[in-house]
């Protein structure tokens, strides 16, 4: 196929939009004119997105037909809905407007300066749709005497809450304030209330916290210890405190609103290789899922693996040939190609981020739609096969991507502080520090018409009531309303129930395969949940963005399990949520305004089998209609894509 031919390919291979991506893309992504008209289709923005990344090539020797080359690949797979990257590349690619990278980690030092610096720096990045994290770790304790003025130290916990009411100051886009996490060591003296910070719900309504801990903690949990508390301004001892009683504390935030969640740090550092010149991580991106070393940044991209299924007859336990894996291979290898790109494409907020964003090219490579791969390879999510599956995928999609590093790397060069790393000095010349990030993919996710990051299908059906333009649209799951017709056991009925929170588990006529394979997130076990983070963190070198579901009547003991197994298993962090454990939530188990039993096709089901839908309060950002689901760490709003964590 010539040059000619490609281009007419990319001009006539429209994106397949469902109603829903339409109404997304149309609020958020393409472009619009002075007067708030979009003026822009969606093949145009993935063209507009694809010549601007592809146009990096030049800079590195490409001749133009090659740099056109890359310009088509990189269509494609966009266009084929094969691979998306996160927001700010598709909302900011080939334009004047800011950032293309979603996840930044900001220095915060013990300082006047450093402090007010942090508020600045994060203003910026906030400005054009990055979130920001923080390690509160280096700063002196409440109460500390400050020497040069002999004032006292307000502590981390008001500075937090001084970065959090800047961040409400911004306004991405003006549609949304701006994503935050704060991370704070368990050594830190004051622990006990950086774990107690946001128990009154709302106060720093834009921050994500985590707990940041290491093996010597979580022993010293398992076996009832007392553990020393570090003072970060000269690392004297500062007190002891029982570890079950403060991993109780833990336990009982995350019981009680899903915070705060848990980084494992000595695994997160295990995939550090430039500690000896940078330090170590103590600090992740709002989602939690991307590590990164004060001032770095990562763009993050993922591939939709259910496009790569392929319809052919055999059994389950054949699933390795129900893949398209030259396919699969191709796409990773252009993607790791497109986010290294992004890197030079890109526009920084200052120029330290600039600096180190280079210095160690970090991409974020991951993947969305494995819910529904396994739904077309009839594969229950909570089965032993899944996990294997998921263990498989990553393995592969790391290898691929690996690989395509140690390319680019011969062309271009390592990342510039590879040689003063731990890597390999003959087997490992990457390109880039890490490669793989699995986030939570929240809109683009959408956009593919698929469902995100790693999370099973959060539910089968739901109206989406006075969207943007006031419509009432009824989403069904695509995969199960073929299923359900195929099989004889579809009607409008089972929707409607479905759709008002009805569980198939309670439905006769269903059958056992069905609810097994349909089975939704709040259906599966916390256990099940935290196995698949784990099958996955086996072969990705940053971290998982995952959310691990607990029923309303879930105990302590059943979220400290979850933490305890998370750790055991080698995951680098975790985030729970237990059902209607937030105040702001509106709670509708089917439809309060019928009868304690609702009827379906003749056949009574008990209300307490019902699901809860979680709808919240209409929000700003989401122009009334909100549809919200918790997962991946994130709100997310099921109608126009917003996320509480903007981060894809």
């Amino acid at each position: 196929m010539t040059l000619e031919d490609k281009i007419k390919t990319r001009i006539e291979n429209k994106p397949v939009i469902t109603e829903q991506a339409e109404v997304i893309l149309n609020h958020r992504y393409l472009l619009k004119d002075t007067e708030n008209k979009v003026v822009e289709t969606p093949t145009e923005l993935f063209t507009r997105v694809a010549k601007a990344v592809a146009l990096v090539d030049k800079q590195y020797m490409k001749l133009d037909v090659e740099s056109n080359l890359t310009e088509f690949d990189f269509f494609n797979m966009m266009s084929n809905l094969e691979f998306l990257p996160n927001s700010p590349t598709l909302m900011n690619a080939g334009t004047e407007q800011g950032t293309l990278s979603a996840c930044f980690v900001l220095p915060l030092e013990d300082s006047m300066e450093g402090i007010m610096k942090a508020a600045t720096d994060s203003a910026m990045v906030q400005k054009f749709g990055g979130g920001t994290g923080f390690a509160l770790s280096k700063l002196r304790p409440r109460g500390d005497v400050i020497k040069s003025t002999h004032g006292i130290a307000c502590g981390p916990i008001e500075v937090l809450k001084t970065l959090s009411r800047v961040s409400s100051m911004i306004t991405q886009g003006g549609k949304r304030d701006g994503a935050n996490m704060a991370v704070m060591s368990i050594y830190h003296p004051d622990i006990l209330d950086f774990i107690d910070c946001k128990k009154v719900e709302g106060e720093i309504h834009n921050f994500n916290i985590s707990v940041g801990v290491d093996s010597n903690f979580m022993k010293a949990v398992v076996n009832n210890m007392e553990y020393n508390l570090i003072n970060p301004k000269d690392n004297s001892i500062a007190g002891q405190l029982n570890a079950r009683e403060v991993f109780n504390k833990i336990v009982d935030g995350a019981w009680r609103n899903g915070e705060p969640g848990m980084i494992f740090l000595d695994q997160v550092n295990k995939d550090n290789h430039v500690t000896e010149q940078y330090g170590d991580m103590i600090a992740t991106n709002p989602c939690g899922e991307q590590p990164l070393l004060g001032n770095e940044s990562c763009n993050l991209g993922s591939i939709n693996l259910a496009k790569f299924y392929k319809d052919v007859d055999g059994p389950v336990d054949a699933w390795q040939e129900k893949v398209d894996w030259a396919r699969l291979q191709h796409v990773v290898e252009t993607s790791v190609h497109f986010l290294d790109n992004v890197i030079d494409a890109n526009k920084y907020a200052t120029p330290e981020i600039e600096k180190m964003t280079k210095a160690t090219r970090k991409i974020g490579l991951g993947i969305m739609g494995f819910a529904d791969l396994l739904i077309q390879l009839q594969v229950a999510y909570s089965s032993d096969l899944a996990k294997l599956i998921g263990m498989t995928m990553m393995s592969k999609v790391r290898t691929w991507a690996d690989n395509k590093s140690l390319q680019l790397a011969e062309s271009r060069g390592t990342f510039p502080a590879w040689e003063n790393s731990n890597y390999d000095r003959e087997t490992e010349k990457f390109r880039n520090h890490c490669r793989l990030t699995v986030a939570p993919t929240g809109t683009i996710s959408m956009i593919a018409d698929t469902s995100s990051g790693i999370e099973p299908t959060f539910a089968l059906a739901w109206k989406k009531q006075n969207i943007l333009d006031g419509k009432t649209l009824n989403y069904i799951n695509k995969y199960f309303e073929a299923d359900a017709k195929k099989h004889g056991f579809y009607s409008e009925d089972l929707m409607d129930y479905l759709a008002e929170g009805g569980s198939l588990e309670s439905v006769p006529q269903v059958p056992q395969w069905a609810k097994e394979v349909y089975a939704t997130a709040p259906e599966i076990s916390p256990e099940n949940h935290v196995l698949m983070q784990a099958a996955f963190q086996k072969g990705c070198d940053s971290g998982i963005s995952k959310t691990i579901n607990f029923a309303n009547s879930a105990t302590h003991e059943d979220v400290e399990k979850a933490y305890i197994l998370a750790w055991e298993e080698g995951c680098k962090g975790i985030t729970v949520y237990r059902a209607g454990s937030r105040e702001k939530e509106v709670l509708v188990k089917g439809n309060t305004e019928k009868s304690e039993q609702l009827q379906l096709d003749g056949f009574a089901i008990e209300e307490d089998a019902i699901n809860s839908v979680v709808n919240y309060d209409t929000k700003d950002e989401c122009q009334g209609g909100c549809n919200i689901v918790f997962e991946s760490g994130c709100e997310t709003c099921k109608t126009c894509g917003w996320s509480a964590c903007k981060i894809a």
